[in-house]
């Protein structure tokens, strides 16, 4: 199959040494292949410059790359991730990073594994994603998206926060907890498992409620439609802290509303041939290895 890819962005992880020697490998590579190539301003600068290739925008990327090469871990893919999707640019990813659920391609197969992909042999995913926005005297003061999970917590406090939790509006409890984390799909296997939430597949419409160390023992997760908006509204005296994908956060003060629904937009993701949901798991969450001794 002949590629549709013309101009291929390359976004790095910031501040990693990994990074400037995976970068203009790949670059050199997709240039060879008679492509052209820009690298993200910010990579650009962390790796010292753009070498002889054009320094782009993430607004330039949007409007110009046919495909977006992610090198780093999950965070770096969930930060370009919150940066393109507006545009509709497919995303890759080569893991540099730890657990790599984003990042299908190991760094030593880079080359080949992108070749096979420009040449046609991927699958392409969408994942959904959340529109956060907090209400404060019922005027909107923040608005942003998340691909992983919008945490809700007690900030700087060494105690508890209390808020009620309402689903299409109607009232479904007030909590005391450490908070709330609001989970899609992909951020299933993030901060939500660790904290005993269930792991959704990425085919399934449907937005986690995990409760963070709740005062109460039938406080539980549960799984809603991604139908569903959610507003967690903190309740007084204490103030909170709310957190996007673990990469940006704002500060809560007692009143205010946290409003969650599921965004019209999507991200596309795509995964090199013969990728599988389940052999990741395996692979990443140690199912079916040995009991250590």
């Amino acid at each position: 199959m002949s590629t549709k890819f013309r101009t291929i962005a390359l976004i790095g992880k910031y501040q990693s040494p990994d990074v400037a020697e995976s970068v203009l490998s790949i670059a050199r590579y997709l240039r060879d292949r008679g492509l052209s190539v820009l690298i993200e301003q910010g990579t650009a600068s962390s790796i010292g410059g753009g070498h002889d290739y054009p320094v782009a925008s993430y607004e330039h990327i949007g409007a110009e790359a046919d495909l977006a090469v992610v090198i780093g871990g999950d965070g770096s893919m969930l930060h370009t991730a919150r940066r393109l999707v507006e545009h509709g640019v497919p995303l890759v990813g080569v893991n540099l990073g730890r657990l790599g659920f984003l990042t299908d391609i190991s760094r030593s197969e880079a080359s080949a594994r992108l070749g096979e992909l420009l040449d046609g042999a991927f699958t392409e995913e969408q994942r959904f994603m959340l529109d956060a926005e907090i209400l404060r005297g019922g005027e909107r003061v923040f608005h942003t998206l998340a691909l992983n999970d919008v945490v809700v917590n007690k900030g700087d406090l060494g105690r508890m926060i209390e808020f009620e939790l309402l689903i299409d509006g109607e009232f479904v409890y007030t909590q005391r907890s450490d908070g709330m984390i609001v989970s899609t799909p992909t951020g299933s296997t993030a901060y939500a498992l660790s904290a005993n939430g269930p792991i959704l597949h990425p085919s399934v419409g449907g937005i986690a409620l995990v409760p963070l160390c709740p005062h109460a023992l039938t406080a539980r997760p549960i799984t809603l439609p991604d139908s569903c908006a959610i507003d967690i509204m903190l309740l007084p005296p204490q103030d909170a802290r709310v957190h996007f994908d673990g990469q940006t956060r704002f500060d809560l003060r007692a009143g205010d509303c946290v409003r969650l629904k599921r965004s019209p937009r999507s991200l596309r993701l795509l995964h090199p041939q013969g990728y599988s949901y389940f052999a990741m798991l395996r692979q990443k969450l140690h199912w079916s290895a040995s009991p250590r001794v």
